[in-house]
């Protein structure tokens, strides 16, 4: 990748996904598995689209440093990622959350399996996860030492500290009046700190010194705030059809966002300072870091 101009985002991330979805499939055997309907639904939510942005971040920070010794000693870490991630969404999608229909343009867990199943199937992807994580015959390059630090990162970021403290602060806001620092600290838990945490597990992985894996983790914590603005801003703006969501429903929720707070035009110079900001943290990095500039672009001009 030493030629910035040749590389095609586009690729990369296709081919990521690829790889990120073999080895979930591979990971993951719920073939013949009882009782059937568990293993059928969590594959169900597991792969029934998505970007894989967390951990396709969390092999490109993983790159930036040199990773080596096999894809195999990052990508249980990743799947991990990926598998957190998609159970916060089965979570946020039931009706005591937001009550969402439709996820990634297919019906929401809970509207094909019932509400029961869907809260079984977040808390299978959640624990999977560590199991996946915690398994002795992966990630044998890797000494342990690193390994339960990498459990721990992962742990706080989806937790009461991260993912879970967002989701609480989240659902109390709702229909109230906000300050700006609120609705930031709100979103850097809530999406922020799982996307930081990949950027920070990649670079742990890769064996990166403390000012490599802080200037990585300072990036993921810039664009985690740039995703949960974009995603705001596809909620007032966006195509359904191409996000394979519902719009507006934001705004018919009385949920706290940055259009509702600053404006749309106000929240797009936010993101775009952030995004700058972003792309600076890596300015002591070479081309293997590319992958992670045109990704942290992406994230503020996507459409879906």
């Amino acid at each position: 990748m030493s030629d910035s101009n040749s590389f095609s985002l586009e690729s990369y991330l296709r081919e990521k996904k690829i790889i990120v979805e073999q080895a979930l499939t591979r990971y993951l055997d719920y073939e013949d598995r009882h009782p059937a309907i568990i293993f059928e639904a969590t594959r169900y939510s597991l792969f029934a689209g998505g970007k894989r942005i967390r951990p396709i971040l969390c092999i490109a920070a993983w790159e930036a440093l040199g990773g080596g010794g096999g894809d195999d000693d990052i990508l249980p870490a990743a799947c991990a990622l990926e598998m957190i991630h998609s159970y916060s969404l089965v979570h946020d999608d039931l009706p005591a959350m937001d009550n969402d229909d439709l996820r990634r343009g297919v019906p929401t867990s809970h509207r094909v399996f019932g509400e029961d199943i869907a809260i079984l199937v977040g808390d299978a992807l959640l624990t999977g996860a560590f199991e996946l994580l915690s398994r002795p015959d992966l990630m044998a390059g890797i000494a342990l030492a690193t390994r339960l630090k990498v459990i721990n990162i992962i742990s706080i970021a989806a937790g009461m500290n991260g993912l879970i403290g967002g989701q609480v602060l989240d659902l109390k806001s709702a229909g109230q009046k906000i300050a700006l620092a609120t609705l930031e600290q709100m979103h850097n838990l809530k999406t922020g700190a799982l996307i930081a945490a990949s950027l920070k597990v990649g670079a742990l992985l890769a064996g990166g010194d403390t000012a490599s894996i802080d200037a990585l983790t300072r990036f993921g914590q810039r664009i985690g705030l740039t995703f949960q603005i974009s995603d705001d801003l596809l909620n007032v703006e966006g195509d359904r059809a191409l996000m394979g969501k519902n719009t507006g429903s934001d705004v018919q929720r009385g949920k706290a966002t940055f259009p509702g707070l600053l404006g749309c035009d106000e929240s797009r110079k936010l993101a775009s300072r952030l995004t700058e900001e972003a792309v600076a943290c890596l300015a002591g990095f070479d081309s293997k870091a590319d992958p992670l500039r045109k990704l942290a672009r992406f994230i503020v001009e996507r459409k879906f």
